[in-house]
């Protein structure tokens, strides 16, 4: 287990509001770390790395599909995308090098799963500086 994968157990799983999480690298918009089980599609993975630089507009407009299931935008800037379903939501956070991606299910409290991720996407900030 590689420490990025550690950091996504012990900071995000860790909480019980965070069903699934992965690291995207920018660079090459592949996934370096995911939680067990949680495969993200390399399509989904460059998609969500361009949502950031490419599609933001469109995506706080028009939602996005992830892993074929559509979320509505719930907030959208330059670091965060907050996104929703009836069965949960979809997290994101930019770093430097990263994109961090969390899912969380019905019946987990999505602001403990956005405050996680956003704590984890602060310290490898901090971290890359």
């Amino acid at each position: 287990m590689n420490q990025l994968q550690v950091l996504l157990n012990e900071g995000l799983i860790r909480t019980k509001h965070v069903e699934n999480a992965a690291v995207i690298d920018i660079k090459d918009g592949k996934v370096c770390a995911s939680t067990s089980g949680f495969y993200v599609p390399p399509e989904n993975a460059l998609n969500l790395t361009y949502t950031f630089y490419k599609n933001l507009l469109q995506v706080r407009r028009e939602g996005l599909y992830f892993k074929e299931k559509y979320y509505k935008c719930v907030r959208a800037d330059e670091y965060s995308i907050y996104l929703q379903n009836v069965q949960g939501g979809l997290i994101l956070a930019k770093t430097k090098s990263f994109i961090l991606v969390a899912t969380y299910k019905v019946g987990m409290y999505p602001s403990v799963c956005v405050e996680a991720v956003e704590k984890l996407a602060e310290y490898l900030r901090e971290k890359n500086s």
